[in-house]
């Protein structure tokens, strides 16, 4: 191998050239004013605990499908990410398509909250906020859309009340969870999951969010802060960092009971795919789910990888499974620009066709 060429007057002007962004960014920066968690307007109709219904705000000019959405997000971030900002929000991208859009916002476990279960959380509080928009539009079925781990809640909850969906719209939602390529999972499943959750209780989102960095540490801890300094002269770029960067590590605490069965269940004994899940007192087959199905996933995601989702497939009982395929990443699926082009029209279409 030969050895690397560095010219001395190159290397000074890069050197120089990193200063002087960083010295002006650093103003930029100081002028940063703090940043907005979820820009669609909504308002909350239902309240329970930690956990709050919210509907939000159509356009007057759009005229929306009869059947309403609910969006379920996954239990380890918060759902702003599906709202990040007015050109990169899912949620908006949906109501302009024509949808009247509901989310499940799960809260901030305390420690009051460790002995929540998963039939607490599915059964319990999912069911119910399905139950107040069935009779707010006096409906008997709704569409629901599950977003990562708020999908595979979405697939059980569909599987033991397929009575009230009427679509489901899964979105990086790990099915399978032990295919080969799946780093996370090739980690939980060597973990004590019974001395984790009996010695510390509701597991910290600090150490959730640490392990997840760690599955990218050059990337996600080191290389986007250098790239940072090519974007500290343009305010609009740094507030939009800034908004990825709280959302990063805004990560609520599990509750102890509800993490111990998800871990165990899911990515220890993958039960989903080999059979054995119960949620309280219903067991979960995914034959059950017979309603249309529309599946969503990422060809880069690295927390969740394709064929992860792409084994719901062979699973579901409908006859009416479409896959959905976006060239990007776990995040870049909510965020990108091509994503808003694509992913909420897409999903808004097929809802349509089927009401």
């Amino acid at each position: 191998m030969s050895p690397i060429q560095i010219r001395p007057d190159e290397a000074l002007e890069e050197l120089t050239s990193f200063q002087r962004k960083l010295t002006h960014g650093i103003q930029n920066l100081m002028q940063a004013e703090e940043v907005a968690t979820g820009v669609t307007p909504k308002q909350a109709v239902y309240e329970e605990d930690k956990m709050v219904l919210y509907r939000f705000q159509a356009p007057t000019s759009v005229v929306q499908n009869p059947v309403p959405l609910l969006i379920v997000y996954a239990l380890v971030n918060r759902p702003y990410m599906a709202d990040i900002q007015e050109n990169r929000s899912t949620i908006r991208g949906l109501l302009d398509a024509g949808l009247d859009v509901y989310l499940v916002d799960w809260g901030y476990p305390d420690r009051a909250d460790r002995c929540l279960t998963l039939d607490d959380y599915i059964n319990g509080y999912l069911d119910r906020c399905v139950d107040v928009i069935r009779k707010r539009h006096k409906l008997d079925k709704i569409n629901v859309l599950g977003i990562c781990q708020g999908g595979t809640f979405s697939l059980c909850y569909a599987a033991t009340h397929p009575e009230k969906v009427a679509n489901l719209v899964t979105m990086v939602t790990p099915v399978d969870f032990q295919t080969p390529d799946n780093m996370l999972s090739n980690w939980i499943r060597y973990v004590d999951v019974d001395l984790l959750v009996d010695t510390v209780g509701n597991v910290p989102g600090e150490m959730l969010n640490w392990n997840f960095l760690n599955l990218k540490p050059y990337r996600l801890m080191g290389q986007k802060y250098l790239d940072m300094v090519d974007v500290l002269d343009k305010p609009e770029q740094i507030d939009s960092f800034l908004r990825m960067e709280k959302w990063i590590f805004d990560s609520p605490d599990q509750a102890g009971e509800a993490f111990r069965q998800f871990q165990k269940d899911f990515y220890q004994g993958n039960k989903l795919v080999e059979g054995g899940l119960k949620i309280g007192p219903h067991e979960v087959n995914l034959k059950n789910v017979t309603m249309p199905v529309y599946n969503v996933y990422a060809t880069e995601d690295h927390l969740v990888p394709p064929d992860a989702s792409r084994a719901l497939k062979k699973l579901v009982g409908t006859k009416d499974y479409t896959e959905f395929t976006f060239k990007g990443g776990h995040i870049g699926i909510y965020v990108s620009g091509r994503a808003q082009k694509e992913i909420p029209p897409s999903v808004a279409r097929w809802i349509q066709e089927r009401s």
